[in-house]
């Protein structure tokens, strides 16, 4: 009963995006509206965050009736330099959304005041150990872009509407993350962006279904993991299905990723906020990671879970520092300048703990091209790290329909096998996309953790097998596909068609028989 429950709220969450987009639509478009409408979410959420905690201190202290949002701001201040610490920032009462939302009609500043209240939201967090979460967070919510109005009555027009919009969202009490609405409605804006935004949106997410496999994958035999990481983390909602798979306190130490794109950064911080995640919990980072690597210092990672973007252009041996470098010299060889895949690969290696997983979504090119990508695979196999691939259905990800696969590797591995598994058709239409249901995917996991052998769906290479076929990956060299065409009797149908032919006579002779009397008639 309580799914129902969960469902229809999810509804009526998505009815109130919709509207919201209805509002707005013609001035504002597609990833810049997306932008809005979570910073506006965001904005709600820490405010209700930082509300909630205040006063439930102050009601355990026996003062029943207090409310943050009815101080004084000079009352309030006495609390700051507490809240930074504990909370990793601090909002003043006459900033919060509840209170900017009531006067907003009213407000012929309104653009000043929202500006005014995120610069303060994140100068608070400045000098303090919570100020790298915090900085620049509201940096894609422009108050005074012509995108909202041209003019500024116009623009405060469409941000008292947006206010509202987000105020009048059920998203229930934000202690309540069991519905996790927030992070709900992150999604769904995400996915319904993604799927009309081209490889533009595909670049920053991927499908949820496709997030929960990956994680699965990295935790089987697993009930917590000291921490998990994505080298090129989007928006952040990989990391986050770990939480989702294991359970919240099943990553102990947190989640650590990088994204080059700024924007995508900060919706990634904004995600972690939103799903409940301390700022003392995450750490995410804004650099090209195959030039500019976070993270070199920290405890490698149990867990590592990622969707790089496919064939993209680096520098390669342009850069003569690369091939020296640690996470790459190993294979005596750097993957080609235009494509990177391989490079993505051998630096999530290089940041894996001796028990740890990481599962990857590869271009499948990769897996079977010649040159210094084949040296590359070459150096995993003969090193005994690809624990498995996966071939999966077409179809799953927003912007491309090429069928992606799976490589799962480890360090420390119980065989010097390879796990093969044929996915093709492990998924159900769903509108223009496929969809890996529940059951495909215990089917996958299922198979993976058991290694098992199944005819036309799995196989396990040995090491000289896979070097006989000179290091190929693909997974159709290994899974012979199953012929699904008719089996044809041959004499059975040679028999038809001899009666077929003797028919043929017979009518043929039946046919002069009547032409013959015809012309005698005459």
């Amino acid at each position: 009963m309580p799914d129902i429950k969960k469902e229809q709220e999810r509804e009526e969450l998505h009815r109130a995006i919709w509207a919201i987009a209805d509002e707005l639509r013609g001035s504002v478009d597609g990833w810049d509206f997306k932008s809005y409408v979570l910073g506006t979410m965001f904005y709600r959420y820490i405010s209700e965050n930082l509300e909630n905690y205040i006063n439930e201190g102050e009601h355990k202290a026996g003062d029943i009736a207090f409310a943050y949002s009815a101080l004084s701001d000079a009352d309030a201040e006495g609390a700051r330099e507490g809240l930074i610490e504990e909370k990793g920032f601090f909002m003043l009462p006459s900033e919060l959304f509840c209170n900017v939302r009531a006067k907003a009609p009213n407000d012929e500043n309104l653009n000043e005041t929202l500006e005014k209240v995120f610069r303060n939201i994140e100068n608070s967090a400045k000098g303090s150990v919570s100020e790298n979460s915090f900085a620049g967070l509201f940096d894609d919510f422009d108050v005074n872009s012509n995108k909202l109005g041209a003019t500024v009555a116009k623009r405060n027009e469409k941000l008292v509407k947006l206010l509202d919009g987000v105020g009048n969202m059920n998203l229930g009490d934000v202690k309540d993350h069991d519905i996790d609405a927030f992070g709900d409605a992150y999604e769904y804006l995400m996915t319904m962006y993604a799927s009309n935004a081209g490889k533009s949106g595909g670049e920053f997410f991927t499908p949820a279904d496709v997030s929960e496999l990956l994680t699965r994958l990295g935790t089987v035999g697993k009930t917590e993991v000291n921490k998990v990481y994505d080298p090129a983390c989007g928006s952040g909602s990989l990391l986050l299905k770990a939480e989702k798979v294991l359970g919240r306190d099943a990553v102990r130490n947190g989640f650590f990723g990088q994204e080059i794109n700024i924007t995508t950064y900060n919706l990634c911080r904004i995600n972690m906020f939103l799903h409940d995640i301390g700022f003392d919990k995450f750490d995410i980072a804004c650099e090209d990671t195959l030039i500019s690597p976070a993270h070199w210092d920290d405890e490698p990672f149990e867990l590592i879970v990622s969707n790089p973007p496919y064939s993209i252009k680096w520098a390669g041996d342009e850069n003569p520092l690369l091939i020296n470098d640690p996470r790459f010299s190993p294979a005596g060889v750097l993957a080609p300048k235009s494509k990177a895949d391989l490079a993505f690969i051998m630096h999530s290696l290089s940041w894996l703990a001796p028990n740890g997983t990481a599962a990857i979504v590869c271009f499948p090119g990769i897996m079977y091209r010649g040159g210094a990508e084949q040296k590359i695979r070459k150096y995993l196999v003969d090193n005994n790290f690809v624990d498995c691939i996966i071939q999966l259905p077409s179809n799953l990800f927003f912007g491309t329909s090429i069928a992606t696969c799976i490589m799962v590797m480890k360090r420390g591995k119980a065989d010097n096998k390879t796990l093969f598994i044929d996915a093709t058709n492990e998924c159900i239409k769903v509108t223009n996309n496929n969809k890996l249901t529940q059951a495909n995917m215990d089917k996958i996991v299922e198979t993976f953790a058991e290694r098992k052998e199944i005819e036309h769906f799995s196989h396990l290479a040995s090491y000289d097998e896979v070097a006989e076929n000179g290091y190929n990956l693909s997974v159709s060299t290994y899974v012979e596909a199953e012929d699904t065409r008719e089996q044809i009797d041959i004499k059975k149908l040679n028999a038809e068609i001899q009666e077929i032919v003797a028919r043929e006579a017979t009518l043929r002779a039946e046919i002069d028989a009547i032409i013959k009397e015809i012309e005698v008639a005459e």
